[in-house]
């Protein structure tokens, strides 16, 4: 059934993989801020969520009949350097669409992170209570309440996702990839856990659970967990590159600024049982996103930027 798709966040990840992919089926109008896109599949629209009462306003014009809402500051330095726009766009602006939502009885769904949690014990489940630990994950765990608070039939989801972006720098798949084609060293955290899920398996999931009309909080991440290490290793062998170029290190060797949880492992049960089928691994998933790379994806997405 064709619908009427807002999606926030058009030029990031998520948004762009979605509008591509799903443009054919529904009708999307995906949002952008500064990053012009050009020649795209679907229709961009140009607005300035950090103000105040932007995203409701767009919701009242274009009464959609679903809200997909992947805007976010991400940047965990711009976080801490800008906490005030981090509230607004990760906290303050999910709440207003979730109103908004609400209003023109659209579904919203509404992107939160595993990084809600400080990573200290692992294998979270819905239950368990978070524990953020910078400005990004504060205003995330932020925006979770007031999203349900104000909508308590939208869906909100804690994700980790990779796939190919408008510059190729977006995740951690890429990186992997186009540093291993380069035949540059890189390092491999074997003490960073994680449950990666490929963006093709995100999107289908969570249009499969907006149909299903699920409301509430859900981990939606793959089934699987590994480490950062041993990620970029499936993925050296699944493109046929050479794996000795990524040195396991800890992340404590990693010259990082910000602090990094360690286990950012969610459980998926709640997820799987309201889908009736487990969540997709991480073999099946690495395994579409060389398929995408063979298919010439990440070029087609760079043309969406007119580079």
């Amino acid at each position: 059934q064709r619908m009427r798709i807002l999606l926030t966040g058009a030029s990031g990840l998520f948004g762009l993989n979605f509008a591509t992919a799903y443009s054919g089926q529904h009708s999307i109008t995906g949002v952008v801020n500064q990053q012009h896109l050009m020649d795209t599949p679907f229709q961009v629209v140009q607005v300035e969520l950090s103000k105040a009462g932007a995203g409701s306003a767009l919701v009242e014009q274009m009464r959609p009949d679903l809200i997909i809402n992947c805007a976010a500051l991400a940047n965990l330095d711009k976080c801490e350097s800008s906490p005030d726009l981090a509230q607004r766009l990760n906290a303050e602006l999910p709440g207003e669409l979730a109103q908004a939502a609400r209003q023109v009885g659209a579904k919203l769904v509404h992107f939160s992170t595993d990084a809600v949690f400080d990573g200290q014990r692992g294998n979270y489940s819905e239950d368990d209570t978070p524990a953020p630990i910078n400005v990004y994950s504060r205003t995330k765990l932020a925006g979770e309440v007031a999203v349900l608070a104000a909508n308590p039939g939208a869906i909100v989801a804690r994700v980790n996702f990779y796939g190919f972006s408008l510059f190729g720098q977006r995740s951690l798949g890429e990186f992997f990839v186009y540093n291993l084609l380069a035949r540059k060293n890189v390092m491999g955290f074997t003490d960073v856990f994680f449950c990666p899920l490929h963006v093709d398996q995100l999107a289908r999931t969570l249009l499969r659970m907006a149909a299903l009309d699920l409301s509430g909080l859900f981990h939606v991440v793959s089934s699987q967990a590994l480490s950062k290490y041993d990620f970029g290793i499936r993925i050296a062998r699944q493109f046929g590159l050479d794996e000795t170029l990524i040195q396991p290190v800890s992340w404590q060797d990693g010259g990082l600024k910000a602090a990094r949880s360690p286990k950012l492992t969610l459980r998926t049960e709640k997820t799987a049982q309201a889908l009736g089928e487990p969540l997709p691994d991480v073999t099946s998933g690495v395994s579409r996103f060389f398929e995408q790379f063979e298919e010439g994806l990440p070029l087609r997405l760079r043309g969406f930027a007119g580079a």
